[in-house]
């Protein structure tokens, strides 16, 4: 699976956003760390946001505005993993900023516009689908990340397994296509679908436990 959006009206927001972010970091040591900490974070986060209601574009600011939160605290010494997991610190962070383009929203809407009326940008905070200051962020939450776990372990595990196995697992167990229809559009045998979603199981598995102890 690619780093940035396939989507042609997403990839554009993302490019701007990380060169905006890059930029914001350039006299800061390791540039590339943060890079690589974008390209594993941004979808966890712009997901959330969008489920908290953003539009696309507040979405892509929210996630810059929390990676860039994240750079500056760790920076200046200020997270504290004795004090929680990384991830419960990365919500916390996403979630206010998220509350952040609310209020931005609600202070642009406040402000008469000219040039007519325009819906999207009088869409009422009351419109979020749910409320990033609330409990149900949580569940929300973890399910993005589980989500965003298993896409980071695919990214691996693609470069680990043979082409035509990760094909094999993809088509199977990740886009849920039957037995045989895999084995009659990819020309494989049956035992070579079972395998390879033995095998490729069995690495991505191992890949998503490395990833949870790095990342919690």
């Amino acid at each position: 699976m690619p780093d940035e959006p396939p989507e042609p009206k997403y990839r554009e927001a993302y490019q701007r956003t990380r060169k905006s972010l890059i930029e914001r970091l350039k006299n800061w040591e390791d540039q590339k760390s943060w890079d690589e900490f974008y390209k594993t974070y941004w979808r966890l986060i712009y997901s959330v946001a969008i489920k908290s209601g953003l539009r696309n574009d507040e979405a892509f600011d929210a996630v810059q505005e929390t990676i860039f939160s994240i750079a500056k605290q760790q920076k200046e010494g200020k997270y504290d993993p004795d004090q929680g997991s990384f991830k419960a610190w990365l919500m916390n962070m996403t979630r206010w900023r998220i509350t952040d383009q609310f209020r931005k929203r609600k202070k642009d809407t406040a402000t008469p516009q000219s040039g007519g009326d325009d819906d999207s940008r009088r869409t009422a905070t009351l419109d979020r689908i749910i409320d990033p200051e609330g409990p149900e962020i949580e569940k929300v939450w973890d399910a993005e990340w589980n989500k965003n776990l298993t896409e980071r372990g695919l990214e691996i595990v693609k470069n680990r397994v043979s082409p035509k196995q990760f094909q094999i697992f993809d088509c199977y167990v990740v886009k849920g296509w039957p037995a045989e229809q895999v084995k009659q559009a990819l020309g494989v045998s049956m035992a070579q679908v079972y395998l390879a979603k033995h095998r490729v199981g069995a690495v991505l598995k191992k890949e998503i436990q490395q990833l949870e102890k790095q990342l919690l």
